[in-house]
């Protein structure tokens, strides 16, 4: 369990320093035999700020829950 609280911590930093990605999907609108036309769509996934510090504090108690005695 501390392996995965370790991850779950340096994912926790990742969400504080990057609020989100962006990328480009291509949708075909019209394909009439030789003829298409494409469209492309930027699209945003985003996250709240204190989903970062659960993310965080989850990895946190896991990592301090699971220290060997």
């Amino acid at each position: 369990m501390r392996t995965f609280g370790i991850i779950l911590i340096v994912v926790g930093i990742a969400m504080f320093l990057f609020r989100g990605f962006s990328f480009t999907q291509e949708k075909e609108v019209v394909d009439l035999g030789p003829v298409e036309i494409n469209k492309k769509e930027k699209k945003n996934i985003s996250w709240p700020v204190y989903a970062g510090a659960v993310v965080t504090a989850v990895g946190a108690f896991l990592v301090v829950s699971g220290k060997k005695k």
